[in-house]
């Protein structure tokens, strides 16, 4: 079964926000050390491959 067009909107417009939220949280990881980033279990590099802004919603 379709699904319906504002059902694709709203699901489009959720996955656009996601991706927004996941850029500002790389962001503020960012600002870590990188003692602490290494116990989160990830570095520097790899939240800047993932991309990062650090504005305010």
């Amino acid at each position: 079964m379709a699904t319906s067009f504002f059902r694709t909107v709203l699901n489009r417009m959720v996955e656009a926000r996601e991706r927004q939220v996941a850029r500002y949280v790389n962001g503020a990881l960012l600002n870590l050390d990188d003692e602490t980033l290494k116990g989160l279990g990830t570095s520097r590099e790899e939240l800047r491959r993932k991309g990062a802004t650090s504005y305010v919603f």
